[in-house]
């Protein structure tokens, strides 16, 4: 195994839910959902990943920003493994209605956005320079919005509210859980076709959606604190070891390790 090294935390800047670097050699993410923007920069190495079922590269000169809740996932490209820093931003700094425009168009080729973030992580790792970091912020999500505008379009009309139904039963249960059969007589439809029209509209099946969404509420009750074993119950976990081996492989790191590097 090649030496996977992480830091996480959640900083009091407003719209930053959560600041995450690592230096990842063999892990490689299975295709799971944020509800969150993903904005990152690579500074060694080469990541390859699939957005939306379409391939997709981020390297070192590339500023690379991912919608929420749209399928994707990550690998080295190369076997010296990668180093990254990524900011998950929240709606109240792009809206979720640019989603289209950022699978379009998830590699941005702009020296003066890459230094804007680097200089955002710069501040979010001094203390008492929020005021900064959030000005930072200001100018990124300014640059941004430039870039998503002039490819912004309607998403095309297609029949999901099946797929859409079921995803928001399972944001409902997200804890507590729903079976197919249940999610089939509440949508009326049978649960084989919910899988296959889920998969198809949102890129993974509805248990890899669930178990995705979970972990992004385990991430944050490990930021404010929780245990582990805590974290598992509250996140929808059978017990602490299925979170852990879930925890490892989207994360790269145990939930343990994690939550120690706040």
């Amino acid at each position: 195994m090649g030496d996977e090294v992480v830091a996480a935390w959640r900083p009091r800047v407003p719209g930053v839910a959560e600041v995450f670097h690592a230096h990842f050699v063999d892990h490689a993410y299975p295709p799971h959902v944020h509800d969150v923007w993903t904005l990152l920069i690579v500074d060694s190495g080469a990541i390859r990943f699939d957005l939306d079922r379409h391939r997709r590269g981020a390297a070192g000169a590339s500023v690379t920003l991912l919608p929420p809740l749209v399928a994707h996932d990550g690998r080295a490209a190369t076997h010296d493994g990668f180093r990254k820093r990524v900011v998950y931003l929240d709606s109240s700094v792009l809206p979720p209605g640019l989603a289209g425009a950022a699978v379009d168009a998830s590699g941005l080729r702009d020296a003066a956005l890459r230094l804007r973030i680097h200089q955002l992580h710069e501040a979010l790792g001094r203390a008492g320079e929020e005021l900064e970091a959030e000005s930072r912020l200001a100018l990124i999500r300014s640059r941004l919005l430039t870039h998503l505008d002039r490819r912004h379009r309607e998403d095309p009309a297609r029949p999901r509210r099946l797929a859409e139904g079921l995803r928001e039963l399972l944001e409902d249960r997200l804890a507590e859980g729903i079976t197919l059969r249940e999610a089939g007589l509440l949508l009326e439809s049978h649960p084989g076709h919910l899988v296959r029209t889920f998969t198809a509209a949102f890129g993974l099946a509805p248990h890899r959606y669930l178990v995705s969404r979970r972990i992004e509420l385990a991430r944050r009750l490990l930021l404010a604190g929780r245990k582990p074993a805590e974290a598992a119950a509250e996140a929808g976990f059978h017990d602490q070891a299925h979170l852990h081996r879930h925890f490892k492989r989207h994360v790269g790191v145990t939930p343990g390790v994690f939550g120690a590097r706040r």
